[in-house]
C-alpha cells in the first residue's frame, strides 16, 4: 500500500458547547494515539489572516475597531458585536463558513492516520459538517459547568458566554446527534481514560470491524 490516500478518512466528529473541553478531548486523540486532527476554530482563524479577503470584507462591514494594531483580527471585539446582533452574526457565517468547509476538506483528505478527527463547534449547525462525520462525539457538560470554565479561562463576563451559548445548538441537539458521549465533569485523567477507550472503537470501526 502506498502512502498516499486515495478514499476518505474514517471521520469522527467531535463537538461540544463552549467551555465543554473539546479540544483537550482532541488532543488526547493527537498526542496519544496520532490521530489527525482537523479543528474549525483553527480554520476560521486562517480565512481571516491579513490579507485575506474575507478580513477586508470584515473590516467594511464592522470597522477599524475589530482590527488590533497589528492589523489582525480582533476576535474578542468582533465576537462582542455579532453575538450582539444576530443580523450581523448570520452575514458573517454566511460569509465564513463556505471558506472555512473549503479549508476543513482540503485538511481532512491529507489524513494518514486510521481515522481523522473533525473538532468543530457548530458540527451539529451545520449539514456539511455532520455529512462529513461518520461518526459523532458530543463531550458534555452540565451548562453552568460551561458558564463557570469560560469565564475562567477567557476572562469574559458570564453574560457574554451564555449569548454565545444561546447561538450555539442546545445541549439536548448535540445529545440527539451524538453516537458517542464523554461527560465531561470530571478531572482531566478521567477525560484521557475516556478518549483512550473510543480511541480503540474508532480503530476498530476504521477497519470496518463493529465494535
Amino acid at each position: 500500500m502506498s502512502g498516499s490516500r486515495s478514499v476518505s478518512p474514517f471521520i469522527i466528529g467531535l463537538t461540544g458547547g463552549i467551555g465543554s473541553g473539546k479540544s483537550a478531548a482532541a488532543e488526547r486523540f493527537a498526542r496519544a494515539h496520532g490521530i489527525h486532527v482537523v479543528d474549525a476554530d483553527d480554520k476560521s482563524r486562517v480565512v481571516v489572516e491579513p490579507g485575506k479577503p474575507a478580513l477586508g470584507q470584515i473590516v467594511d462591514r464592522f470597522g477599524e475597531a475589530v482590527l488590533q494594531a497589528d492589523g489582525t483580527l480582533d476576535r474578542a471585539e468582533l465576537r462582542r458585536q455579532v453575538f450582539a446582533d444576530p443580523a450581523q452574526r448570520h452575514w458573517l457565517e454566511a460569509l465564513l463558513h463556505p471558506l472555512i468547509g473549503l479549508e476543513i476538506v482540503n485538511d481532512l483528505h491529507s489524513a494518514q492516520s486510521p481515522y481523522a478527527l473533525l473538532v468543530s463547534p457548530l458540527l451539529v449547525e451545520s449539514a456539511r459538517q455532520r455529512e462529513l462525520s461518520k461518526r459523532i462525539l458530543v463531550i458534555d457538560v452540565p451548562e453552568e459547568l460551561q458558564v463557570a470554565r469560560t469565564v475562567l479561562r477567557d476572562k469574559v463576563p458570564a453574560d457574554q458566554v451564555q449569548a454565545i451559548m444561546q447561538a450555539q445548538a442546545k445541549r439536548e441537539e448535540r445529545l440527539h446527534y451524538a453516537h458517542d458521549v464523554i461527560c465531561n465533569d470530571r478531572d482531566l485523567d478521567a477525560l484521557h481514560a475516556e478518549v483512550d477507550t473510543l480511541h480503540q472503537r474508532y480503530l476498530a470501526l476504521a477497519k470496518g470491524v463493529t465494535a
